[in-house]
């Protein structure tokens, strides 16, 4: 098991609004699934995975209202507070929380502003926060007007219950709509050595200088970059997923991968990516493989 511990040099860092983070972040949506060594679901152990991740220099813990319904949100407070001074937690609202319904991908979107602002209002209590550092519109609802939903953001803002506003899962349209009401600090997408489907995103990004967080981030669609990954991976004595993450670091100077695992031992397989050595000529080669 490393040791090692992120600092700035090692993956560089990225503004969010105000806020100074590393680039390789943790993605919580699965710690409420944790298990002891006996197989055991177990809420220690969570606290424990948590506590790894800040332990080895993580310093962003992405999570949302509907990750364990709850529950990792409360987990991440269980185990880190008061927390670190330089620790950036972001949250995110905009489905409704309850269980995916059988034949169906995800959960049904909720851009109710009400429901925005109540969702806060519990997400406050279960992090033990006055302030969300940054607070993230989880998915647009064909709904409700996209400026709608995001002027319940607006308005907790103002109020002093949001320091920084996010958007996630949007277009290049949305994102610009967003900018027209507030300073966007991140963006929350999809996105992945095979996935480049929010590259005009990602682009917008750049010219704006906004932190890009890419969700699933190790999951590799096709099977020709499944192919050169792995063998990237096994000339490196490395893991398919880090050589993905190490790819995720060279793709932009504003990306910030959060992988997520409800695993120890694959947390600090992830953290140690950071310090994979990647060719020019291997990252090219796995662009060329996704038809880049």
């Amino acid at each position: 098991m490393s040791e090692r511990a992120l600092d700035d040099a090692t993956v560089g860092t990225v503004a969010i609004g105000d806020l100074t983070v590393r680039r390789l972040g943790f993605g919580s949506m699965r710690i409420s699934g944790a298990r002891n060594p006996e197989g055991v679901r177990d809420r220690d152990t969570a606290r424990q995975l948590v506590r790894r991740v800040v332990d080895r220099g993580v310093n962003l813990i992405d999570t949302a209202n509907i990750y364990g319904y709850g529950e990792s949100e409360e987990i991440i407070a269980e185990a880190l507070y008061p927390y670190p001074k330089d620790l950036v937690i972001t949250t995110k609202a905009g489905f409704k929380p309850a269980k995916i319904l059988k034949g169906h991908a995800t959960l049904p979107a909720k851009g109710d502003p009400a429901h925005i602002i109540e969702e806060c209002e519990k997400s406050l209590r279960r992090l033990r926060v006055d302030c969300i550092d940054l607070y993230q519109m989880h998915v647009p609802d064909p709904n409700y007007a996209y400026d709608e939903t995001l002027s319940a953001f607006v308005q907790l803002q103002q109020q002093g219950k949001v320091r920084h506003i996010g958007v996630s899962n949007v277009s290049v349209m949305q994102l610009k709509l967003a900018l027209e009401m507030f300073p966007v600090a991140s963006v929350e997408n999809r996105y992945n050595a095979a996935d480049r489907d929010s590259d005009a995103v990602l682009a917008e990004c750049e010219v704006r200088g906004i932190a890009f967080m890419p969700w699933a981030p190790i999951i590799l669609g096709s099977p020709k970059v499944a192919e050169v990954v792995a063998h990237i991976a096994a000339d490196h004595g490395a893991t398919a997923q880090q050589v993905s993450l190490q790819w995720l670091l060279h793709r932009s100077p504003l990306m910030v991968p959060i992988p997520g695992t409800s695993q120890v031992s694959h947390a600090d397989e992830n953290i140690d990516a950071a310090w994979l050595e990647m060719s020019s000529d291997e990252l090219a080669s796995i662009d060329q493989a996704a038809g880049v």
